[in-house]
């Protein structure tokens, strides 16, 4: 398992263990990750992504999804593992998460999709303690049924993050909001 070095902030809320159930699984630098099935929406071929001024490195940006906007992100980048170049296999697996603003799309970019794999509650393991060299707020667990490991991760910890740091993003680039009202000709 690859991951940014990052010490975690410990007034930072406790993170959610992994439960047993359905997890869709798919690749990232070579490793298995997974996330659970009910929080996935669709799972899309790479559609073309426009940019987004301003945002961190490992959001590629949005795409219209049927007239919806949805933001799109590379958990490569994201979590600091070697990026390839995108190939047949790359999709977009798009995910309903819950965010301080409510339930929102999120769309991620993955290597390639394995399976669904039904995990029990003997398979999962919670997320190691790395003492702190590893940043694992975004890790609710390891699965390992066999010899296989599958790093489980909280896109909804993930989503938080990243529509914070967006926020942020786009408030240094903006500038405080303009108050005055507009009115059309």
């Amino acid at each position: 398992m690859h991951a940014t070095e990052h010490r975690r902030d410990d007034a930072s809320p406790r993170r959610a263990e992994a439960q047993p159930g359905k997890y869709l699984t798919f690749r990232l630098a070579g490793e298995i990750y997974g996330l659970p099935v009910f929080a996935v929406r669709e799972i899309i071929r790479l559609l073309p992504i426009t940019p987004v001024a301003s945002m961190p490195a490992h959001v590629r940006g949005v795409i219209n999804l049927r007239g919806k906007v949805i933001p799109v992100v590379d958990l490569r980048t994201r979590f600091g593992l070697t990026t390839t170049p995108d190939n047949d296999r790359t999709c977009i697996i798009v995910a309903q998460v819950a965010v301080a603003s409510g339930s929102r799309a999120y769309g991620v970019v993955v290597e390639g999709l394995e399976e669904v794999v039904a995990f029990k509650a003997g398979d999962i393991e919670p997320t190691p303690d790395f003492g702190g060299a590893v940043d694992v707020r975004f890790i609710t667990g390891i699965a390992t049924p066999g010899s296989t490991l599958t790093t489980l991760i909280d896109l909804d910890a993930i989503a938080a993050a990243d529509f914070r740091l967006a926020e942020t993003a786009l408030s240094k680039s903006v500038g405080p909001p303009n108050h005055r009202a507009v009115t059309a000709p």
